[in-house]
């Protein structure tokens, strides 16, 4: 097994979409967004998941070699220029999380189409145990979980476009396999609320099963 991650570092980002602006969510992000987040240097590789039933509805995340990457110049350049386009987007974006973070663990056989997420507000390290016995299930084809970034993300004209500051979360969990259900079964027993309580007190645990949509490298 190996990383399944091509770098160190990741921006993590849930959103809904306003109804009836998902059609040009879409086009904007596969024709524009992502294109032009690829091209800037140290972003590795791109996915999109969306779900019919989690909360919010669109789950993406950015590789990038290290989080330095999400601080350095190119990347702000970008987030303080957007385009037209963007800004006809982006202020239909409703119930945003972004998250800069660091790869803490990731293993597992490779990506799978669908990825269970857990947002935990609780330290990250404190969930080691649980990674281990995640990755031995054979429901699950790989296991990752990430720590917020100690540097909080930083204000930009991007973000000042949203109706409401983007909240972010300390730890992440991502559980990935092919079979929706036999992983959200996998993730609830070997996860649940009280094993992840047992490790790091009780914690506001947010939960969603995506399925993979759009990826770009």
């Amino acid at each position: 097994m190996s990383s399944l991650f091509r770098g160190s570092g990741v921006l993590a980002i849930w959103n809904g979409i306003a109804p009836g602006h998902d059609s040009e969510f879409l086009r904007w992000h596969v024709g524009q967004h992502l294109p032009e987040r690829m091209s800037v240097p140290g972003f590795l590789r791109a996915r999109r998941y969306v779900s019919a039933e989690a909360h919010p509805r669109y789950f993406n995340f950015y590789e990038v070699t290290d989080v330095g990457v999400l601080e350095s110049e190119a990347y702000l350049a970008r987030l303080n220029a957007p385009t037209d386009w963007t800004r006809a987007v982006v202020p239909h974006f409703i119930d945003t999380s972004r998250t800069l973070c660091e790869v803490l663990y990731s293993e597992g056989h490779g990506c799978g189409g669908v990825i269970e997420t857990l947002r935990i507000e609780a330290q990250a390290e404190m969930l080691v145990p649980l990674v281990a016995t995640l990755v031995d299930h054979p429901d699950i084809s790989g296991v990752s979980l990430l720590a917020r970034h100690k540097s909080p993300a930083k204000a930009t004209s991007e973000s000042q476009m949203r109706a409401a500051p983007d909240r972010s979360s300390p730890a992440i969990l991502l559980i990935e396999g092919a079979d929706a259900s036999a992983l959200a079964s996998a993730g609830r027993m070997i996860a649940s609320d009280n094993a992840i309580a047992e490790l790091c007190g009780r914690a506001s645990v947010q939960r969603g099963v995506y399925h993979l949509d759009f990826l770009m490298d």
